[in-house]
């Protein structure tokens, strides 16, 4: 299940990381775009806590290997998007911030691409 879960996440956050490092100006645009939109965040949060619960619920492993990644990453979606749902006036300023800042954006950026070939690698080899 670890493979299969990380077949999907790795190459996800490859994407996800690249726009992140390249052009994190835009990012920070997109990123408060969404914070103004109640509705997006309300829908987005409960797709995210969906994910998230269907990895908690598929791979709650709790091991000292490159699987815990996979398990911390469905406990933070799942949390993430109550956070979304039930908290949204904290989830904009936290997120708020977090645009106005590009050197922040890059940085996720390099750790979500580490993570990201990391998965892959594990995954795919």
């Amino acid at each position: 299940m670890s493979e299969w879960i990380a077949r999907f996440l790795g190459p996800v956050f490859i994407v996800a990381a690249m726009p992140m490092i390249v052009t994190p100006h835009r990012i920070g645009t997109l990123n408060e775009s969404f914070l103004e939109n109640r509705a997006l965040a309300w829908v987005t949060g409960l797709l995210v806590l969906v994910a998230g619960l269907a990895i908690v619920n598929t791979h709650n492993l709790w091991v000292a290997d490159w699987r815990l990644i996979v398990t911390l990453f469905g406990w933070a979606l799942t949390l993430g998007g109550a956070a979304r749902v039930m908290l949204p006036e904290p989830v904009k300023r936290v997120g708020g911030g977090m645009a106005s800042k590009p050197s922040i954006t890059r940085i996720a950026g390099v750790l979500w691409a580490a993570l990201g070939v990391l998965l892959t690698v594990k995954a795919y080899l």
